[in-house]
């Protein structure tokens, strides 16, 4: 079976795809033209989606096609193909993701960022930290890394609630609750975290009317996706002190246009969309689970419906 790779380190996937699966044919290249050459009569793709909705749009289309993202929004533009399948990454983010949160929630606690201005200002800063025992954590999207999160967040003593599309029983949390009560449980977390994919319905949901509800001391974590936040009611929220600050992952327009006022917006942080990077010996690891289903046509890890989105 011939498998196409297109991926900014493609090298590195055709070596290890090779030494996991050499029954398969790896079809690659750094030049978008051969690219598309080879795409032309290949029936599995594996790689970003960015790259691969270019070749979509060229009016080749595989069988399959394997995105290395979790998230999946470039091939669901207007206008692609959706009638192959699709699979987005799962299974592989979810250490990484709560590392990344961990460290935020942590330093929030432990007021890092202010220790470091102290220190600038040459005053000795003695104040003692707080701790993660007994705060309450809000998880907005609890499918494969939300769950993650949660699990690595229940031994420091946070308890934890979600927010699924439906309510639903779901160890460890003590709530997962529809998303028509997001506005109730938001007043009631000291961390709001993010993980909700780009869909219609997860558009501007953090507005001004909701970040009124928040806790003033609490911490809002957007790793989920930049369309969910309305930019400026995030700004006017923390300038009001709806809330104590915010850490923001993923953006409207990455990279941030320089004027935007998320540069200079008091309590916010920017970690520039590196909360969760793709390890390329696990995404391997999952493609090879993958076409071996693919082959005993079997169903197939991180399947997309199309209509959903996710």
């Amino acid at each position: 079976m011939r498998v196409l790779i297109a991926e900014q380190d493609h090298p590195l996937y055709a070596r290890l795809l090779g030494e996991a699966a050499p029954d398969l044919e790896v079809l690659t290249s750094g030049d978008s033209a051969e690219l598309s050459r080879l795409a032309a009569d290949c029936p599995v793709w594996l790689g970003q989606p960015d790259l691969l909705a270019t070749l979509l749009r060229q009016g080749h289309q595989p069988q399959w096609l394997q995105s290395t993202w979790a998230g999946i929004t470039p091939l669901l533009a207007d206008g692609l193909p959706r009638d192959y399948r699709l699979t987005r990454a799962v299974g592989i983010f979810g250490q990484v993701m709560a590392e990344f949160v961990l460290t935020y929630m942590l330093g929030h606690e432990r007021e890092v960022l202010a220790r470091l201005v102290s220190q600038v200002e040459r005053k000795w800063d003695n104040r003692m930290g707080q701790s993660l025992a007994g705060r309450a954590a809000l998880i907005v999207g609890t499918g494969d890394i939300g769950q993650s999160v949660a699990e690595f967040l229940v031994p420091f003593g946070v308890k934890v609630y979600g927010i699924a599309s439906t309510a639903r029983e779901q160890a460890p949390f003590i709530e997962v609750a529809g998303l028509d009560q997001l506005g109730r449980l938001v007043g009631e977390a000291d961390y709001v975290i993010n993980l909700l994919p780009n869909t219609p319905n997860t558009h501007d949901l953090y507005d001004a009317a909701l970040f009124k509800q928040f806790k003033p001391t609490g911490l809002f974590i957007n790793v989920g996706r930049g369309v969910a936040v309305v930019d400026a009611d995030l700004v006017e929220a923390l300038k009001e002190g709806h809330l104590a600050g915010a850490v923001i992952d993923v953006c409207r327009q990455e990279p941030l246009p320089q004027r935007h006022p998320f540069w200079t917006a008091w309590g916010l942080l920017l970690t520039g969309h590196s909360s969760a990077p793709t390890s390329p010996s696990m995404m391997v690891e999952l493609f090879v689970q993958n076409v071996r289903a693919f082959q005993a046509k079997q169903a197939l890890r991180g399947e997309v419906d199309f209509e959903r989105g996710y």
